[in-house]
């Protein structure tokens, strides 16, 4: 980063500065490293929410700067999961199958082995052998590339087949749902090779670290949240304030006047989609292992229908809205689908708030829609005093009348 950079973006720092004072409290106040006045499972549950943040970063780049409503991104970032699930599956049963043979009089061999991990894994859905998905489970080092390269490859195909085609609005949402839904209903049948509906379990017990309490380990993946969430937000900061930035703004706002200028929308868009799916493969990878399970109903359509509602809610455009965005809901949806929420009698109908969270989170969706379009982060624009420049009239450009007040407050 050089002084250019900050100058033009000083929420860069701000945000920095707060995360790294929020990852510092954390530490001291954990079961694993300081007081304990936090327990283990809420640590997991902040970890949870800083990679939720960094999709929502990532959604905010291709939604609030692009202007391309995906609601597919979700699959992107359970596949993520999937990916690095696949190890820490495979390398967590074959320690248990290598102790248990152990005491055998005749050592296994190799196959032997192989084969009882494959049992352990898929007896579940009547199978034994290994599906080709699995070639490269037994590879910490290819699983980690897995969890960008497929996402991105993914998210290639699919939209240099959308965007070359000019699918744009309301259509594109509509073919990226039904992306994610595909790929859920696949993933759902026992033939897919990463277990059906059991999905794959057991994730928060990571190979070679048994000695390891999870107290400890919960801040450990605390402390990687915190570091990717702080590396993608300035990486992203750094595409929108730069050319790159200008452009998918102008895409978003005007796709048709930036392609006559002679850009090329289709690559810009193709790149920020896959960049963006890579981003969310990342934190799928690391969302899972402290959730402790991965199954198909995590890519099912709702839920990136719920990670477009915590970037409106946060304030699309607006980096810091989509984070703010994330942790609100993931926080409120804590509390109040937790148990923590006491239920509220009213004597002919008890509201209890496990069975109406949805429809709070919807109505504060509509609601910010209404009357907050600018959403939380807008409030953040108040507090600084920001506004729209009143250029009063003033001519900006080679032409006279290039822009007037009037398109200066739109």
């Amino acid at each position: 980063m050089n002084r250019t950079f900050l100058a033009r973006n000083p929420s860069v720092l701000i945000f920095l500065a707060v995360l790294a004072l929020f990852t510092i409290a954390v530490t001291v106040m954990s079961e694993g490293f300081g007081m304990g006045i936090i327990s283990t499972s809420f640590v997991k549950t902040l970890g949870k929410t800083l990679t939720l943040a960094l999709i929502a970063v990532a959604m905010d780049l291709v939604w609030g700067y692009a202007g391309i409503l995906s609601l597919g991104h979700f699959a992107f970032f359970g596949l993520g999961g999937y990916m690095i699930g696949m190890w820490l599956m495979y390398e967590r049963t074959r320690q248990i199958v290598v102790d248990s043979l152990a005491s055998s009089p005749i050592p296994p061999t190799d196959q032997e082995v192989v084969d009882a991990i494959g049992t352990q894994i898929f007896g579940v859905v009547g199978s034994s052998e290994f599906p080709p998905v699995w070639a490269f489970a037994d590879s910490l080092t290819i699983q980690l590339i897995l969890v960008v390269a497929v996402p991105g490859l993914l998210a290639l195909i699919f939209g240099w087949l959308a965007f070359r085609s000019r699918v744009t609005g309301v259509y594109l949402s509509i073919l990226t749902q039904a992306m994610t839904l595909a790929l859920s209903l696949y993933l759902f049948q026992n033939d897919s090779g990463l277990r059906g509906n059991n999905g794959l379990s057991g994730l928060q017990n990571i190979p070679h670290l048994d000695h390891v309490p999870q107290s400890v380990l919960s801040v450990w993946f605390f402390w990687a949240s915190a570091l990717a969430l702080a590396l993608g937000y300035v990486f992203a900061a750094w595409i929108v304030s730069g050319k790159f930035g200008s452009v998918i703004r102008g895409i978003r706002d005007n796709e048709a006047r930036v392609r006559f200028l002679g850009y090329s929308v289709e690559g810009y868009k193709l790149f920020l989609f896959t960049v963006t799916a890579m981003i969310a493969g990342i934190a799928g990878a690391l969302y899972y292992p402290q959730a402790g399970i991965v199954n198909p109903a995590e890519i099912a359509p709702i839920a990136s229908i719920y990670l477009a509602v915590w970037v409106a809610i946060g304030g699309r455009g607006r980096l810091y809205g989509a984070v703010i965005g994330a942790v609100f809901v993931s926080l409120v949806s804590t509390y109040f689908t937790g148990g923590q929420a006491p239920d509220i009698n009213l004597g002919f109908y008890t509201i209890s708030w496990v069975d109406w969270w949805t429809i709070l989170l919807g109505l504060s969706f509509v609601g910010v829609t209404l009357f907050a379009p600018k959403g939380i982060g807008g409030l953040f624009d108040l507090w600084t005093g920001r506004r729209t420049p009143d250029r009063h009239g003033a001519d900006l450009g080679p032409d006279m009348g290039s822009l007037r007040e009037k398109e200066a407050e739109e």
